[in-house]
């Protein structure tokens, strides 16, 4: 934990302090941020409050008064309600707006993990609660230049497991007349563990309408066959096993099981990698000319690309994700469709860009991770330019 960035970030925000708070381990964020081990006994609350002046304050419960030791700062203890109430009270004095988990009207689910109660309970105390949204974003969000050079070698690895996946769903069909979505899920699984990579799920293997659920997932029991003239959409992530703090490297590809794909998906496919390519044009000149970008901004430049050529009602999910540590991160996400993400996207963070089309015959999607470093935007790994001939 560094306090000196975080008060930094504090002033420059306007606010007072960051408070954060758990009971019973509601809110995993404040355990990365400060450090504290991620199996530590918390039955009772406890409040740990970083000012933009001065040291940092701590209100434990007198059974669990040791629970916050490994952090700085002067210790409060409590253990009946009115206590807890009164020394809350002392922990605050001098604050008059301070950073919680929490997010206006819940628009940032990821970072809306205090309950209601609590941020009453501090309002009452005359103390303005305002998102910590952009200073999780900071602190959760930006890559160290190991993490950095993770993705990059988990996404060298990964791109050739993507093609070897599509020469598998190839040979299997020229050796017996079709495959199963299930049996090339279990192929990419195999290749992940023979790379050393890590996923805690996945990936999707979806054929036809399959495709056009984005959340499909393959199972034994759910499986289509793959034969010649389908289309087959494959989705995987991952990060390197073996180093610790590895960042995840995700992406998905379209093919068509014949040499020409029809006329219908082409035109589709085209317009989703247009889109694709109109938000990391986006974030590429925002981030070279210093421009400021927040995360719906992309989602905007990507939408309208779909939305002009009639198939808004069609791309049903945000553009992008946040990746980090886990797949789904914690800094800005390109969205203005689930939510309005206003938060900075900042150097040496990354984000998925996956615009997709989904049909109730078939769905295409082409996604790719952007990593935006000081100077500029790019894309992390190999970027698909037409439908992979799956023959």
């Amino acid at each position: 934990m560094q306090i000196d960035e975080i008060r930094e970030q504090l002033r420059a925000e306007g606010l007072d302090g960051w408070l954060f708070y758990d009971h019973h381990h509601r809110d995993p964020i404040a355990y990365r941020v400060l450090g504290l081990p991620a199996d530590l006994h918390a039955s009772r609350r406890w409040y740990y409050l970083i000012p933009a002046e001065g040291e940092p304050r701590k209100l434990v419960h007198r059974i669990e008064a040791r629970a916050l030791d490994s952090l700085p700062g002067d210790k409060l203890v409590y253990s009946s309600w009115q206590e807890q109430q009164e020394r809350l009270g002392e922990l605050l004095k001098g604050t008059k707006k301070v950073a919680m988990q929490y997010s206006p009207d819940c628009m940032n689910p990821y970072v809306s993990l205090v309950d209601g109660g609590t941020v009453d309970r501090v309002r009452s105390l005359g103390v303005e609660v305002a998102t910590s949204a952009s200073l999780v974003s900071y602190f959760e969000a930006r890559w160290s230049e190991t993490q950095r050079e993770s993705h990059y070698e988990a996404g060298r690895r990964i791109d050739v497991i993507r093609r070897e996946s599509f020469e598998e769903v190839a040979r299997r069909i020229r050796s017996d007349g079709e495959t199963e979505e299930h049996v090339i899920a279990e192929f990419v699984q195999q290749r992940f563990r023979e790379n050393g990579l890590h996923a805690e799920d996945g990936p999707i293997v979806a054929v036809n309408a399959h495709a056009g659920d984005p959340h499909y997932a393959p199972t034994a029991e759910s499986s289509w066959p793959i034969k010649p003239g389908d289309l087959v959409l494959i989705d995987m992530w991952g990060k390197l096993a073996d180093v610790p703090g590895s960042v995840y490297y995700d992406v998905t590809w379209t093919g068509h099981c014949s040499e020409t794909p029809p006329d219908e998906v082409v035109n589709v496919f085209s317009i989703v990698m247009a889109a694709r390519d109109a938000a990391l044009e986006k974030a590429r000149t925002a981030i070279e000319s210093g421009t400021p970008l927040a995360g719906y901004e992309i989602d905007d430049a990507c939408r309208n690309v779909i939305v002009e050529a009639g198939f808004g009602d069609d791309f049903v999910h945000r553009t992008g994700h946040s990746i980090g540590e886990e797949v789904h991160g914690n800094g800005a996400n390109a969205d203005n469709l689930e939510v309005r993400d206003e938060r900075p996207v900042i150097p040496r963070t990354c984000f998925s860009i996956e615009p997709g089309i989904y049909l109730p015959e078939f769905g295409c999607r082409s996604e790719i991770d952007c990593y935006v470093s000081e100077t500029t935007a790019e894309a992390t790994g190999e970027v698909q330019t037409e439908l992979v001939r799956i023959v």
